[in-house]
């Protein structure tokens, strides 16, 4: 499952804009629009989705899902959660 922040996030660390991502994935301006304005988990069409995250597979971003290893090399980010007041992370 693919959220939208990591969407913007993905095109972010590639520095391509929603046009180009459009353009690589075959789908239109507003499909990525309309998946980067979603609430949490990005909805929408699955061959658009599938779409957009082989084209950033292939651009070199590798999407790591909640408690998944990363497997591949390279720099990047990755979001945790927000540490609880009084514990130490």
């Amino acid at each position: 499952m693919l959220t939208s922040a990591q969407l913007r996030a993905a095109r972010a660390l590639l520095g391509m804009d929603q046009r180009t991502l459009a353009e690589r994935a075959g789908v239109s301006l507003p499909t990525i629009q309309r998946m980067e304005a979603s609430d949490g988990y990005v909805r929408g069409v699955v061959d658009s989705l599938t779409k957009v995250v082989a084209a950033l597979e292939q651009a070199g971003v590798e999407l790591i899902g909640d408690n998944s290893v990363s497997t591949g090399g390279g720099r990047g980010v990755r979001l945790r959660e927000p540490a609880q007041p009084g514990s130490r992370s």
